[in-house]
């Protein structure tokens, strides 16, 4: 694997503990900057809005530009934003540096993940997926209870300084490792042409599965907290252990799909879904029980993850026509999820429906997923089915 690929990695580790950090923060910049709990807490709805609006804006801005100077622009974005967050003393500065941060976050997502599969052998795209992917699982399992553990010492504005700190490296990383020539595959594809290929049944019908699958994920993972000291019982100094449990979990889900992913993604989707709906399921169900609920936690962060990363693959492979859009709709859907998945869990919350609700919900969109998949697997049937008969009534007009 090339050195790079660990590089844009190591980048969006840094941008990934930026996007969940604020759970463990929220208190303190409610406090400092004299704003309500709910009103610190639109940091986040506007980190995940700006990441969904501005992963196809970006790739569609930077799709011309040579990759390394479109990495190098979003990263420094990305700093930018996290220096002028942690000096400003109004909440109105803020709340725009976390809409910049995630565009910015966004498009370099999207073009991290178009250089990575480009700079690997075909055999080698999930794997490849997996150590750009992992950067985010890192991140949950080192990141976030590292920023809140800041937040906790020297106030949130610390955590704000410690991501922008340690994206510097990979700015001069990205400098060294990235090519900075101009891609040849996108001079011979335009814009409207990539739109046009993942605007076709498959591409779309993929994301729609992948946004499902990272709500279900997302929907329990907002609620953990709740499940773990009301239900399951365990006290609060368990929650940081619990939640970086679940990101071990997706780390070591993330490792393996990328190696089993590139010889059987189609197995490795379908099995991790139904897995994903079971698992949820009987989270819900056996919650009370401490043991099944931390083995249970582990497992879905694997699953959850794995899959994903299987996903994100599978895109890329059904729109060969969009080389650098395929990354950024990726990153919109998998956004999508997790801005509707902690919705969804409020909204079971509220209704006062206890706090097994959100687990539920994710069952439940877990089924919605492997109906979408049957639909997958249906189109592909039929279309395989096409080709078949278009390729005999060729060879009955030669005959």
């Amino acid at each position: 694997m090339p050195f790079a690929v660990y590089v844009l990695g190591l980048a969006v580790f840094a941008q990934g503990t930026s996007e969940f950090m604020l759970s463990g923060l929220l208190s303190g910049i409610a406090t400092d900057l004299g704003v309500s709990l709910a009103a610190a807490g639109l940091l986040t709805s506007a980190f995940a809005i700006g990441m969904v609006i501005g992963a196809p804006l970006a790739a569609l801005a930077g799709r011309t530009w040579p990759r390394r100077r479109a990495l190098l622009l979003f990263l420094g974005v990305f700093i930018a934003s996290h220096v002028v967050g942690a000096l400003t003393p109004g909440y109105g500065v803020l709340l725009a540096t976390r809409v910049a941060g995630a565009l910015a976050n966004a498009g370099f997502w999207a073009v991290a993940l178009v250089t990575a599969l480009a700079m690997v052998e075909p055999h080698l795209r999930a794997r490849a997926t997996a150590v750009v992917v992992g950067g985010v699982t890192v991140a949950c399992v080192v990141g976030v209870p590292a920023g809140a553990l800041l937040g906790e010492l020297w106030g949130w504005r610390s955590a704000f300084w410690a991501v922008a700190l340690v994206s510097v490296p990979a700015v001069l990383a990205l400098l060294w490792t990235i090519p900075g020539g101009r891609s040849h595959d996108v001079a011979q594809v335009s814009a409207r042409s990539e739109l046009r290929a993942l605007g076709r049944p498959r591409p779309l019908l993929t994301l729609l599965v992948m946004a499902l699958v990272q709500g279900a994920t997302f929907c329990t993972f907002s609620y953990l907290e709740p499940l773990v000291t009301r239900v399951t019982g365990l006290g609060a100094g368990w929650v940081p252990a619990v939640l970086a449990l679940f990101g071990v979990g997706s780390f070591a889900g993330v490792t393996l799909a990328g190696r089993i992913a590139d010889a059987r993604p189609g197995a490795v989707v379908a099995v991790g879904m139904v897995a994903l709906a079971a698992g949820w399921a009987a989270l819900a169900l056996t919650a009370a029980n401490p043991v099944a609920a931390l083995a249970l936690v582990l497992l879905q962060g694997a699953l959850a993850f794995g899959t994903g990363t299987a996903l994100i693959t599978r895109v890329f492979d059904q729109a060969p026509d969009a080389p650098t859009l395929a990354g950024s709709f990726a990153t919109a859907a998998f956004n999508v999820g997790a801005a509707l998945g902690p919705w969804l869990g409020g909204l079971a919350l509220g209704a006062g429906f206890g706090f097994r609700a959100p687990v539920w919900v994710s069952a439940l969109l877990m089924c919605l997923a492997l109906a979408g998949a049957g639909a997958l697997s249906r189109e592909w049937s039929w279309a395989r089915h096409d080709s078949t008969r278009d390729l005999l009534h060729r060879a009955e007009e030669g005959a």
